[in-house]
């Protein structure tokens, strides 16, 4: 008889350690049975600088989770962000070997193996492999088996990041007595929930902000086509606020949830609010322009990064689908107008609608359920295949085929 298995989805992120488990009943559906949560210390834009910390904060949140749902996890799926991820287009090209010019299995097989073979530098690791639709005498195809043509094409994505960095985080899990079973960019755990079926094949940009780094992933033909990280969050607007404006962080982060905007709504310089609105010594006015102003600036500046590492996939007509805005940076009024602002495309929040209720459709648990879906269809993939290779980063690679 098929035994239920208890996955865990877990996010260590710059603010908060999130943990989500979820028990896949007879391998087929999902029930989300407990939750976990501690703050983050130890983590800086998405990386572990303080392997003590981050291990304490992580297994404060996986302790409370187990201790909720009163079982034992049996799997891990493990979310990576931060600086050092990175990616880069793989494409290759074959004739079809066949008499009757009918696609082949080994030819698919022989276009794909080229396209994944570029080797990295040392000490990275391939994350993930996404592939675009095929490309059958350049007429797109999403399975090309049997169908008639002369020249196959694959095109990759190729997701990759610092493999020591990657131990690290796998390592915390470990020192919990958890096996890893893969790791997933973050970006595409949250795509996973927020974004539907028809906006991915229309096109669409789904975009993370999370407190220290941004990650983002761009959907076209139902596929992801350009998805990484990058280390600019809502850290950086308290920053600008700290030094733009002369005031302590803790200052700069209540001003920013009190009157933060991601574009100039206030046009008038000479309207003023009180910086700590206790009239006390230390409290004085601030333009209110100024705040705005301020935050317009490093908004836009994240959205333009996104844009121009998407290159030619940033382009308004490349995105009927819209933006999908997820994460605690995204929290400010306005936002959606300033990504309008940079992509020309419509924008929204994202919201985790289809898969949760209550608080858990907040874009704070995104990524974990996000990584829960993953899981459960890892698990079904396995078990209609009779099983698939194990190994460091290499389970959910097959999703991606």
């Amino acid at each position: 008889m098929y035994r239920s298995k208890v996955i865990a989805g877990i996010e260590i992120g710059t603010s908060k350690v999130a943990v989500l488990l979820g028990e896949i009943v007879e391998g087929r559906s999902l029930n989300i049975i407990g939750m976990g949560q501690s703050s983050s210390k130890g983590v800086l834009k998405g990386d572990i600088i303080d392997f003590h910390d981050a291990s304490d904060c992580a297994h404060a949140a996986i302790l409370s989770a187990e201790t909720q749902a009163g079982v034992k996890i049996d799997g891990v799926y493990l979310a990576v962000s931060g600086s050092d991820i990175d990616g880069f287009p793989s494409e290759a090209s074959v004739n079809v070997t066949s008499p009757d010019r009918r696609v082949s299995q080994e030819d698919i097989d022989q276009v794909s193996g080229i396209a994944k073979g570029r080797e990295l530098g040392d000490n990275r690791a391939v994350i993930h492999h996404l592939r675009r639709p095929y490309r059958l005498d350049n007429r797109l195809v999403e399975k090309p088996l049997n169908l008639e043509g002369d020249r196959l094409e694959a095109s990759y994505w190729t997701v990759h990041g610092n493999g020591r960095k990657i131990g690290d985080a796998m390592h915390i899990i470990n020192g919990f007595n958890l096996h890893v079973d893969d790791v997933i960019l973050s970006a595409l755990a949250v795509g996973s929930v927020v974004a539907s079926e028809e906006e991915k094949k229309s096109g669409c940009l789904v975009i993370d902000i999370g407190r220290g780094s941004t990650d983002y992933a761009m959907y076209q033909h139902g596929r992801c086509m350009v998805a990484g990280s990058f280390p600019l969050g809502g850290d950086h607007v308290s920053n600008d606020l700290s030094i733009g404006l002369r005031m302590r962080l803790g200052q700069a982060e209540s001003l920013k949830r009190r009157f933060g905007s991601s574009i100039v709504e206030h046009k008038d310089k000479s309207e003023k609010v009180w910086l700590n609105n206790d009239f006390e010594i230390g409290d004085r006015p601030i333009p209110l322009w100024s705040i705005e102003k301020i935050i317009e600036l490093r908004m836009t500046e994240i959205f333009e990064v996104v844009q121009k590492k998407l290159g030619s996939y940033g382009r308004s007509e490349r995105l009927p689908g819209g933006v999908i805005l997820c994460g605690g940076g995204t929290d400010l009024k306005n936002t959606e107008q300033c990504a309008e602002n940079v992509f020309g495309a419509p924008a929204r929040l994202g919201d985790n609608g289809t898969m949760a209720t209550g608080d858990l459709r907040k874009s704070q648990y995104s990524v974990a359920l996000g990584l829960l879906k993953f899981g459960l269809q890892y698990q079904n993939k396995s078990n209609a295949e009779g099983g698939q290779e194990a190994g460091f980063l290499g389970k959910l690679k097959g999703l991606f085929q």
